[in-house]
């Protein structure tokens, strides 16, 4: 088995690093729209990399942590869906035009890389160094399941978001969009646009669901490896799958109660399993492959719900 060196870190990171170069330098140099097709091309190429990433990870360490990077990738990526879904209606409330939304997303998932390797490296830190930790975040996990599953149905107030209001009373705003650009000029004075306020509110949003989402890979594994390259592979793809789904939200109303189910499950998970092995008194084992089954059927459910119930309703219209 390979071990795992600070070498492996800086290539992981410096591929990203290429990647996003590539992305910005080349195929989005300017402001435009983006195709569905185009936006296909790139979820399919991001899948089929972390695909080729779970191989490696079978061929130089183990099929274990193959599966778990599946388990915990998969994990990452679903709850970037409904991350999709909070993107629209800030691009909607802020009435973003469509060839500036792949900007503010790219600067989004940047900003959302560096917040999740800090919360991955503290929370592996904390793990290290107090066990217990880890039955608080299980615990979390399943009350955040609940809450999500509770209050699915509650529609968002932007304008009531203290993020935005606390901009709004101490930073100088324009009203208006100044093409592209995140900062403007407003009597004499250097400004905010509307686009740098709907990038803060990305960058708030991406820090809320990162507070679930990478807790819940380390319900998956405790291998800081694993869990900081499922979770920055996921939301690199991020920008492609908003563009991939944005017009097809409808399909997906009842994915929040489908994530609430993979929270919690998650969640009891972690407290039956701390530490990769169930304590004594607890009978039931769930193994890596069976989450990865279970997290993978709960989508797939609620998915196709979603997509049944739209199909149901624009045939009523009919």
């Amino acid at each position: 088995m390979t071990e795992i060196t600070v070498w492996h870190w800086c290539g992981f990171i410096l591929c990203v690093l290429i990647f996003l170069a590539f992305d910005l330098g080349v195929f989005h140099r300017r402001a435009r729209v983006v195709p569905f097709q185009e936006a296909a091309l790139w979820s399919a190429g991001w899948v089929v990399l972390a695909a080729l990433f779970a191989g490696a990870l079978n061929f130089w360490r183990s099929r274990e942590e193959a599966i778990q990077f599946t388990t915990g990738y998969l994990i990452e990526l679903s709850l970037s869906l409904d991350n999709v879904l909070a993107i629209a209606l800030i691009f909607a409330y802020f009435r973003v035009p469509l060839e500036f939304q792949h900007r503010v997303l790219t600067w989004g998932v940047i900003g959302a890389l560096v917040m999740r390797g800090a919360m991955i490296a503290a929370g592996v830190a904390l793990i290290h160094r107090f066990d217990w930790v880890l039955y608080v975040l299980g615990a979390f996990l399943v009350f955040a399941g609940a809450d999500m599953f509770f209050s699915r149905r509650k529609s968002a107030r932007l304008d009531k978001n203290p993020v935005l209001r606390l901009a709004r009373k101490c930073l100088p705003i324009a009203a208006d969009f100044d093409g592209p650009r995140f900062f403007t000029r407003l009597d004499g004075r250097r400004a905010l646009t509307p686009l740098a306020l709907t990038l803060m509110l990305v960058e708030t949003t991406d820090l809320i669901f990162a507070v679930d989402s990478v807790p819940a890979v380390f319900s998956v594994t405790r291998n800081a490896f694993i869990v900081f390259t499922s979770n920055i592979l996921a939301v690199i793809g991020l920008r492609s799958l908003y563009f991939l789904l944005a017009g097809a939200l409808d399909y997906f109303r009842h994915l929040k109660a489908g994530l609430a189910v993979v929270l919690a499950f998650i969640g009891v998970k972690m407290l039956l399993d701390p530490h990769g092995q169930p304590p004594a008194w607890v009978q039931l084992e769930i193994p890596t492959s069976v989450s990865l089954l279970a997290v993978a059927g709960i989508l797939v459910l609620s998915i196709t719900l979603s997509a049944v119930a739209a199909w149901r309703e624009r045939a009523g219209r009919g």
